[in-house]
């Protein structure tokens, strides 16, 4: 189903999709990176999907139409070789809350965040201290 509107929210990185059946739909950029269905995040084949981090703060900079059936979207990471079909654009609409859900378990199952490395950042003293503390 094609949507009868895209707009996007530059400052809050919102994708919103409206449809002629009156359905209108909020898709964070993260959500929208996470999800990409380029080779990148997806893999070649079942089970080599690679789970993104670090995507939290990520942008979309740009739409680009892909004839009439889709939209690659540019985000500020760089990341721009993922062709949302509007049937994909749908599904991830339709099921956005089971998806974001299972995103959060696999991230905190991997142990990392969605932060990106730089707010994630620990700094450790590994060089031991004299008793003067240098």
């Amino acid at each position: 189903m094609t949507p009868s509107d895209l707009r996007l929210h530059r400052k809050s990185g919102i994708l919103e999709l409206s449809y002629n059946d009156g359905g209108i739909y909020s898709l964070t950029a993260e959500f929208l990176r996470v999800y990409s269905p380029s080779a990148e995040v997806r893999g070649h084949g079942r089970g080599q999907e690679v789970l993104q981090t670090g995507k939290k703060d990520v942008k979309i900079d740009n739409i680009e139409p892909v004839g009439n059936y889709a939209v690659k979207l540019h985000f500020d990471d760089d990341h721009n070789t993922g062709i949302y079909s509007w049937e994909y654009l749908r599904e991830l609409c339709l099921n956005q809350a089971k998806l974001w859900d299972d995103y959060l378990a696999r991230l905190q199952k991997a142990g990392v965040h969605r932060e990106s490395l730089a707010e994630g950042v620990q700094v450790v003293n590994i060089m031991p201290l004299n008793d003067g503390g240098y």
